[in-house]
């Protein structure tokens, strides 16, 4: 593949992008992917401004494009690989298709927990501290047709503490997703991280902590 031209697409702020971007900018000309694109369905979204604050080209698709723009956009741009980084729209079919096991999602929990469609950002933390859960963390998955579903690549967990609010713990886990996210990414492009035509992960790293060591 050569160096991989990755599309993120988030609708948020962007921090997992901005973690991205840095890590590629760290490892210079040894990056195994360069980010190409960077899409999200909010015109005023922070990642949008990261990105151009960083030379990336952008893409604004809204939920109210026509049907196919969001994968137009991302042949128009040869997109090797997608990276979701809190982007909050249903993937459509095609796409998923199209980009079979070349496609990662980041999620605030420990999936398979507190996972699914509506749960995403302070509803998840709101839910774990709900449950009364000791641990919470994050995933990075493969995309497919389900929210949340697809197979898990990489998981790191935190503890949840006496005194946790959403806000305490959503920082605590966003600090371990700002060193999962850029890991499982560059994984994938150097073909480290992959999914088999059978539906195993191979190199994937589970039960990683904020002190886990992560070699690229």
């Amino acid at each position: 593949m050569g160096v991989a031209r990755i599309a993120v697409l988030a609708s948020g702020g962007g921090s997992n992008l901005q973690a991205l971007i840095d890590r590629i900018a760290a490892l210079g000309a040894g990056a195994p992917a360069e980010i190409a694109l960077v899409i999200s369905d909010r015109r005023a979204a922070g990642a949008l401004e990261r990105a151009t604050r960083a030379g990336i080209p952008t893409a604004y698709v809204p939920a109210s494009a026509p049907e196919g723009a969001l994968e137009a956009a991302l042949v128009d741009a040869q997109i090797d690989l997608i990276a979701l980084a809190g982007y909050l729209r249903y993937i459509p079919v095609p796409v998923v298709q199209r980009f079979h096991a070349r496609m990662v999602n980041i999620h605030p929990s420990l999936l398979p927990a507190f996972g699914g469609a509506g749960m995403h950002g302070m509803h998840v933390h709101r839910a774990v501290l709900a449950a009364g859960a000791t641990e919470s963390g994050a995933t990075v998955h493969f995309v497919d047709e389900v929210f949340d579903r697809g197979p898990i690549a990489a998981q790191g967990r935190v503890p949840v503490l006496a005194g946790d609010d959403a806000d305490t713990l959503a920082a605590r886990v966003l600090t371990l997703e700002h060193r999962l996210f850029p890991w499982a990414v560059l994984a994938l492009a150097r073909g480290a991280l992959a999914l088999t035509d059978d539906g195993r992960v191979q190199g994937a790293r589970l039960d990683l902590t904020l002190d886990s060591p992560l070699s690229d």
